[in-house]
């Protein structure tokens, strides 16, 4: 950090605060959300599972933290240290955050909001390291005030953000094409396997429910239930672990996994296509298909094709919103939340359609699906790259 002026968060930021001490009234769809620190990481905020509160009890909480674009989020208990930047976007949902969560708003004239938000990624075990030892771990607001950091110039941080930038707009384009193609194979199998609307499918006659000439099968004629169970000490050494937290809601690709390491239980083994569909709470539509080996939650139930040529049909199904929907009305009740029931959802109806419909039908969600894959494991290497050259450019090793 040669050259650079040393300075703290306090008085680089014009506030510095968390989120509102109490909780809120829940009202479903409101559009009022109430971030906690899960919904916070990877640079953004996740509203998929967030909880959405009251017009009044948002209005409350807003004054305290008024969340702008631009504003860096950091999470100050329990799981600390995860960062997010309020995006600038006019459809950024309204937004207020728990205790759990402290908002820094950076002063434009001494720090750009992205390098700061860089600067203490890289940095981030300095930043939390009062917080060690404790178990339950808070970093105090007055801990993130004094942390103390290099400012370089404005000039140097657009310079710096430029180089960093470039990965993480490539990422994001990525999960934009990903998406997108997704959603393709979604439409495909919605109009060919739910609305029936398949080429030809004017002259065939719908008969017990499915077309004329199709073969009538359940889930549990396609897939068997992996059962392989796999204790820690019986764990390889590039072995990953996809638990609940790792798989994305609705999105059929997994592409997020952590080191094994350390894991303590008895874990599931899966193979690369295996599909992993999250059991607890099923509405939160947490299912795709592994790009690579690994150990899996007992959280999820992990299916594995008997044929190739099924494995598109299961992939599209049992990610479809209408599998989801049947899992989330049938759920078995656990002892502190619901859980999909295997004993329903094998008995889930995926019709086979004559072999030259099916191999139309692979011959496009299996160059989908392998696109996606490539774009994933693209992202991930981008994302390993960039974690490379964040702390050097942040140290002032390498100079722009």
């Amino acid at each position: 950090m040669k050259g650079w002026d040393q300075t703290t968060l306090g008085e680089v930021c014009s506030l510095v605060t968390d989120g509102k001490h109490g909780d809120c009234r829940n009202e479903e769809n409101s559009g009022y959300y109430f971030i906690s620190a899960k919904d916070v990481g990877d640079g953004r905020i996740n509203y998929d599972n967030a909880r959405q509160i009251t017009q009044e009890d948002f209005a409350e909480t807003h004054r305290r933290t008024d969340l702008k674009p631009g504003d860096l989020l950091i999470t100050n208990s329990g799981t600390i240290g995860r960062m997010a930047l309020a995006a600038d976007d006019e459809k950024t949902p309204r937004t207020t955050f728990q205790k759990s969560v402290a908002v820094l708003k950076p002063k434009p004239q001494e720090v750009s909001s992205r390098f700061l938000y860089y600067y203490l990624n890289a940095n981030v075990a300095a930043l939390t390291h009062p917080a060690a030892g404790a178990a339950q771990k808070n970093l105090l607001l007055g801990d993130i005030r004094r942390f103390r950091l290099g400012k370089p110039s404005l000039i140097d941080q657009k310079r710096i953000v430029a180089a960093i930038s470039t990965y993480d707009d490539l990422i994001a384009n990525n999960r934009r094409r990903i998406g997108l193609l997704e959603e393709a194979a979604r439409m495909l199998h919605r109009e060919w396997f739910v609305r029936f609307r398949f080429p030809g499918h004017e002259h065939v006659k719908i008969i017990d429910g499915i077309p004329e000439g199709w073969e009538r099968r359940v889930l549990d004629q396609i897939v068997d239930v992996v059962s392989e169970t796999v204790k820690p000490a019986d764990f390889k050494e590039d072995d990953v672990h996809i638990g609940l937290e790792h798989i994305p809601r609705r999105s059929f690709i997994l592409a997020d996994w952590a080191p094994a390491e350390g894991l303590a239980s008895h874990k599931m083994r899966f193979r690369e296509g295996d599909i992993l569909f999250g059991k607890i709470r099923p509405y939160f539509h947490k299912v795709g298909f592994a790009i690579r080996d690994g150990v899996a939650s007992s959280d999820a139930l992990v299916w594995r094709v008997r044929n190739d040529s099924d494995w598109p049909m299961a992939v599209c199904a049992t990610s479809s919103d209408h599998f989801v929907a049947v899992a989330s009305k049938t759920v078995r009740e656990g002892s502190k939340m619901p859980r999909a029931d295997w004993n329903v959802l094998k008995n889930y109806i995926i019709p086979k359609p004559p072999d030259g419909l099916l191999s139309v039908y692979n011959d496009t969600i299996f160059p989908i699906s392998w696109q996606c894959r490539i774009l994933a494991l693209q992202s991930r290497a981008l994302a390993q790259a960039r974690d490379l050259l964040l702390p050097r450019l942040m140290n002032g090793e390498i100079a722009v």
